[in-house]
């Protein structure tokens, strides 16, 4: 059988991949540790018995759209969903990237910043972070000058770092930026601050969010963007006809629902990230600070690689992210229930003592 051909540009690069293994403590890919609040299931199939399931979806999304609007108290003109925030990071760089265009990175940072540019043809210009990780503006000074990228993508929390960006340095960016800046606020309800408060129709600035981290959906796959009205009916353009089905679209409208339950877990995770990093910083590891459901760090005595292996002897599951730029040694535990957090710091207290 005579097979096509991959991409040029695509036949050696890797796939983004989060290993899972059986185990009985799962930390490593930032999920709510909770289910959907009490309710949830029962108002959802509610909502599904009306669905015409012999037609298509509303095209638009619109009572979906108006929700989060009401949600974030912007026009429902300033919405633009998708199936996780991932489709619309690609979105964008679907229609601002392509060839001959770029867009601006800063490492460490979240991977999908740079493979879904390259694998929608658009070339990638990275710069690094200072030695804390926090953005070095004389570096992005640098990028954006030299580089002229029509995207320039900011992580707030930082993935995997969980450092927050702060309103100076976002403004300073974005009037920096030749083109779109987009703030990745994919943890951003656990942040003390979002950059939601600087979108406004007049500035090419857009945010990105998902409902698979606070609102327990990461099995629905849906995410959204807020931003100018005028790049919303540009990325309406080009998305694939009907690309949000029915069943995304009602499930995103119930747990809307349920904000008083979500802040309450948030609000829970915060204080618990506090007493996990608080029980971390009694051990020999380097950790940061994180404003995020997740905290990186690295143990001081022993190889990383070697801890995430007896971690996983122990069925706790942690992200190892030796393999991203800067973080040899490094592991990232994403905060789960207080039993279950528990479980990992038993674990790696066990592993750092045991010569």
């Amino acid at each position: 059988m005579k097979r096509p051909p991959v991409r040029d540009d695509l036949a050696l690069h890797p796939g983004y991949h989060s290993p899972q293994v059986e185990v009985d403590v799962r930390l490593n890919t930032n999920e709510a540790p909770e289910p959907p609040p009490e309710g949830f299931r029962e108002a959802l199939a509610d909502e599904l018995a009306r669905i015409d399931w012999h037609r298509y979806p509303d095209r638009a999304a619109t009572e979906l759209r108006e929700a989060i609007a009401a949600h974030h108290g912007v026009r429902a003109s300033q919405v633009f969903v998708a199936n996780g925030s991932n489709e619309v990071l690609q979105t964008l760089c679907l229609t601002y990237g392509g060839a001959g265009r770029s867009v601006a990175t800063f490492e460490p940072t979240y991977a999908l910043h740079s493979h879904i540019p390259k694998i929608t043809g658009t070339a990638v210009k990275s710069g690094e972070r200072g030695p804390d990780f926090a953005l070095d503006m004389d570096e992005v000074r640098r990028v954006l000058t030299e580089d002229d990228p029509t995207i320039t993508f900011l992580c707030s929390p930082n993935n995997p770092t969980g450092m927050i960006e702060t309103e100076e340095t976002v403004r300073a960016v974005a009037d920096l930026a030749p083109g779109l800046v987009v703030v990745d606020e994919a943890y951003g309800q656990f942040a003390p601050w979002s950059a939601l408060e600087l979108v406004d129709d007049e500035a090419p600035l857009v945010v990105t969010r998902t409902y698979s981290k606070t609102w327990s959906m990461a099995a629905s796959r849906l995410g959204y963007l807020v931003g100018p009205s005028w790049l919303v009916e540009e990325l309406q353009e080009v998305v694939l006809p009907y690309h949000l089905d029915s069943v995304k679209q009602v499930a995103g409208r119930v747990a809307l629902r349920y904000e008083a339950e979500m802040r309450r877990r948030v609000s829970d995770l915060v204080e618990e990230r506090g007493r996990v990093s608080a029980a971390l910083a009694d051990l020999p590891v380097t950790i940061w600070p994180s404003g995020a459901n997740f905290i990186l760090f690295r143990p001081e005595t022993l190889d990383g690689d070697d801890v995430w292996k007896r971690l996983v002897e122990r069925s706790v599951l942690v992200r190892n992210c030796a393999s991203w730029p800067r973080l040899d040694g490094c592991l990232r535990l994403t905060l789960g229930t207080p039993a279950e957090d528990d479980r990992f710091l038993e674990a790696l207290t066990d592993i750092l003592e045991t010569p």
